[in-house]
């Protein structure tokens, strides 16, 4: 973030992950995204590259949850929001060693665990999509990954709360250029992307709300998700892309 680019147009500001999930990729797994905020001048927040706390929730749970509240009392008003058990929810969490208690917690009341490597900005939108059966995503990520995060959730209805979390003392003296040394001060939408026009994803390899790329001779196929908070519509585009001038009815899908 940071960058100037462009000789002229209509004034924005953008945030983009050219590949989210570049080691799932690499073993071939599910969930890889690639994905770009458009917002208006000043929409966007330019975070410092740090790890961030997030609680990501769907429509259903918004306004009702606190990241500053215990475990227990967070995934059971979800539950309450969903009328359901807390073991009938699921819950989205980064597989890394600095959620070891997150995790043994979130077990011990019972809840449903899906770990995923890598990809929680995907994970985050799947919470607020009805029908793919997440329900919450929590734990520590990237901030620039949540600043993309809260403009996908803002168009899709949901909720971001966040917490900056440094690991020395030089990120904490990092976060003051940008007004946020305040470790405990959360952090919404209105925050991280105050004035998100656009969410733009396509998906890289299958997911459980992106079919990957799909190549087939003298083309591609790809899925694609796009959030236009003006409209307030959210639409998934499939969209074969021809790499010669075939005509379209000799090719095999």
């Amino acid at each position: 973030m940071g960058e100037v680019l462009g000789t002229g147009g209509m004034p924005c500001e953008i945030a983009v992950d050219p590949l989210e999930g570049t080691d799932l990729v690499a073993r071939g797994d599910a969930g890889a995204i690639a994905v770009c905020v458009i917002g208006a001048p000043g929409g966007v927040m330019a975070a410092p590259d740090m790890y961030m706390q997030k609680l990501c929730v769907g429509a259903n749970a918004k306004g009702r949850v606190d990241i500053t509240a215990p475990i227990a009392d967070t995934l059971d008003t979800i539950a309450r929001c969903y009328d359901r058990r807390i073991r009938d929810l699921s819950v989205v969490v980064l597989d890394r060693p600095r959620h070891e208690e997150l995790i043994e917690e979130i077990r011990a009341l019972g809840a449903r665990i899906k770990l995923i490597p890598d990809g929680d900005i995907t994970a985050s939108m799947s919470a607020a999509v009805r029908g793919t059966g997440d329900h919450v995503y929590m734990g520590i990520g990237g901030s620039t990954e949540g600043v993309i995060t809260a403009a996908a959730l803002e168009c899709l209805g949901g909720e971001i709360q966040a917490r900056m979390w440094p690991k020395d003392d030089a990120q904490r003296e990092r976060l003051k250029p940008f007004g946020l040394e305040d470790t405990n001060r959360v952090l919404t939408a209105r925050d991280l992307a105050p004035q998100p026009m656009y969410v733009l994803a396509t998906g890289v390899t299958d997911g459980y709300l992106l079919k990957g790329v799909r190549y087939f001779s003298d083309g591609a196929r790809t899925h694609s998700i796009v959030m236009d908070l003006q409209s307030r519509t959210v639409r998934f585009v499939d969209t074969i892309h021809m790499f010669s001038r075939t005509p379209l009815r000799e090719i095999r899908l």
